[in-house]
């Protein structure tokens, strides 16, 4: 079930029939609702909406429509908001140049001031940015909002932009206006954003998704919202509500957080988290940057057990594959993952090992023999074309890291039905092309590209 990170039914468009507006989300299923406050009044009423019904929350600010009216008085109030345990959050602020109803100076101080609030009562910010992204990154920059971080709601800018947000420590929330029929780059931008940094809203009462369109939008509508981002990330509409939920934890605050998982479902595949341990420090890797992946926690206290494995998996028929994936390089634990292989396949399974290619170095033999009965696809992160790109990006752990895989990949192709090396598409550090034609004509594999930031 899915989480909205950003609506307001502290509203006055739901005077009428707030209650009715509650139960269809209750209804829908949503586990937590995010009712943002953009003034004083409105703030008020969201930290009562919170106090009544425990899956909802509240944030407190003002909107930059209204920053001229911003002045010590209004900052004391939100900062005492603030204190409010049901106040996760500070804002919406930032800046708004398609309306301009606030000269763009007040909005700039609000904002400033906003952030400031923010850092002192250590919760994250709501950033509300339109046709201004160059002054809003600039201001984050010099506010050093990556301290607090926060989210950037209803993002509307370029894959450019979400990296420089990214590197901010935003996470980046979409809402109703990916599903319209014009929002091919918009969605484009939906791709680039990672698991673990991704939210989803209605922002109600505006927006409503396609299928909604004229008609005043309500968190039960988020439906149509996680449809259009699953289909367009290519996941399960059950990946996009734990997604939803999970990172609405992370940046919120909420929860007791979550135990590392040893096996986890993405699309209809299932992935064994082997080991938490690698032979590669790779700069994009999400285990730098947080505990979950796809909404999944894969932080593990410590490696499983072949029993725990198995019974994990469970029966591994109703899976397309089950894959050895995880947090870690499953090579470095082979015999446990070949008693797991073998398990999966005398119960009907198929099997795939996501590797670094590293596992004939670790062992100091070729196992590719071993794995010819057990793993019907192997999949090598190959990741460069030379050993100093490769270096540069992956900071492996011995010198022949990159000739290591690459004369993998030429082994597992005598013993293992289908092989395949991928790379990460980094902008301007990886050549595409020349690792396609290296892949496919020198190493004689399949080749597959994995975008940046997207993993599983």
């Amino acid at each position: 079930m899915p989480a909205d990170s950003h609506c307001h039914l502290n509203d006055p468009a739901f005077d009428a029939d707030r209650s009715e507006v509650i139960k269809r989300a209750l209804d829908a299923g949503l586990v937590h609702i995010l009712n943002v406050g953009y003034s004083i009044p409105n703030t008020q009423m969201a930290i009562r909406l919170a106090e009544e019904f425990v899956m909802m929350y509240a944030s407190a600010g003002i909107h930059p429509h209204n920053a001229s009216s911003v002045d010590e008085r209004t900052l004391s109030e939100i900062r005492a908001f603030a204190e409010h345990p049901r106040v996760v959050a500070i804002g919406e602020t930032g800046l708004d140049y398609y309306r301009d109803r606030s000269p763009r100076d007040a909005q700039a101080r609000s904002f400033r001031a906003h952030i400031a609030i923010a850092r002192d009562v250590g919760k994250p910010i709501i950033v509300h940015c339109r046709d201004a992204m160059e002054d809003a990154i600039a201001i984050m920059k010099d506010e050093r909002i990556h301290e607090i971080g926060g989210v950037m709601h209803c993002f509307a800018g370029t894959p450019d932009d979400v990296r420089q947000l990214l590197d901010m420590n935003l996470y980046i929330s979409f809402a109703g206006n990916i599903t319209y029929p014009n929002a091919s780059a918009l969605r484009e931008s939906l791709i680039a954003v990672p698991g673990h940094r991704l939210l989803l809203e209605t922002d109600a009462p505006y927006l409503s998704p396609k299928e909604n369109r004229g008609k005043r939008n309500e968190p039960a509508f988020i439906a149509g919202i996680i449809r259009q981002a699953a289909e367009t990330r290519g996941v399960t509409i059950e990946d996009m509500n734990r997604i939803s939920v999970t990172n609405f934890e992370e940046i919120f605050r909420i929860g007791g957080g979550r135990t590392g998982e040893i096996v986890y479902r993405i699309r209809n595949s299932l992935y064994v988290n082997v080991t938490k341990n690698c032979t590669n420090e790779c700069f994009f890797c999400p285990r730098f940057f947080s505990d979950t992946l796809q909404g999944h926690n894969l932080r593990l206290a410590r490696d499983p057990s072949v029993e725990e494995m198995i019974a994990a998996i469970g029966d591994p028929a109703r899976y397309d594959e089950i894959v050895f994936c995880g947090y870690g390089e499953p090579t470095l634990r082979l015999e446990e993952m070949k008693a797991v292989a073998s398990a999966v396949k005398s119960k009907g399974g198929k099997t795939r090992l996501n590797t670094n290619g590293h596992g004939n170095r670790i062992s100091g033999r070729d196992i590719t023999p071993e794995l010819a009965e057990l793993i019907d696809h192997v999949s090598v992160s190959l990741n460069a074309t030379d050993r100093e790109t490769y270096d540069a990006i992956c900071n492996p752990s011995f010198p022949d890291a990159w000739e290591s895989a690459v004369d993998f990949i030429r082994k597992a192709k005598l013993h293992i039905p289908v092989v395949t090396a991928t790379v990460v598409a980094i902008p301007g550090k990886v050549d595409v092309e020349a690792a396609r034609k290296f892949a496919v004509e020198d190493l004689g594999v399949l080749f597959r590209v994995r975008e940046y930031n997207l993993v599983g």
